[in-house]
């Protein structure tokens, strides 16, 4: 999405031996005193074990202070195709909010902002995001995917 997956965040899905909701994210030590959840480590879990035509719905939640909300869901498995590369994207919608705007309605107001060239936050905001901003942009083929445990691993 963009994001530089510096925030917390959690998947809640239904375990499929048990029907039970568990939690998968990044475990934070300074987080466990605020919730009492075992948090599975999201780099040793797949996506298979957890997915299926029968639990194809997953709760994703990043930034826990911004509270971005998303809804994940399993639509229909396809086959593998002999020379694609995993994983991919195949479509979407409008660029990735910018990290840290406030979630939804730090975003929306962004957005009216942006509209506005009289509005006081005018010129600092297009400072903040560039001039090349367009919240409407989106190319399938600009979507890149990196190694997750690499990333982690950067200082």
């Amino acid at each position: 999405m963009g994001w530089e997956d510096y925030h917390l965040h959690q998947f809640t899905i239904n375990d499929p031996s048990t029907d039970m909701e568990v939690e998968i994210g990044a475990p934070a030590e300074d987080f466990d005193f605020v919730v009492d959840i075992k948090i599975l480590p999201e780099g040793k879990q797949k996506i298979a074990e957890w997915f299926s035509t029968g639990n194809s719905v997953a709760e994703y939640i990043y930034d826990f202070g911004d509270s971005w909300e998303h809804k994940v869901k399993l639509e229909k498995i396809l086959p593998k195709e002999a020379d694609a590369t995993y994983p991919r994207c195949i479509g979407g919608k409008r660029v990735c909010p910018p990290e840290d705007c406030g979630g939804v309605w730090g975003y929306e107001r962004m957005l009216d902002i942006m509209a506005d060239k009289t509005h006081e936050a005018y010129e600092e905001t297009i400072e903040w995001l560039g001039d090349d901003f367009d919240p409407e942009h989106f190319d399938v083929n600009e979507i890149t995917f990196d190694d997750p445990a690499k990333r982690r691993k950067q200082p």
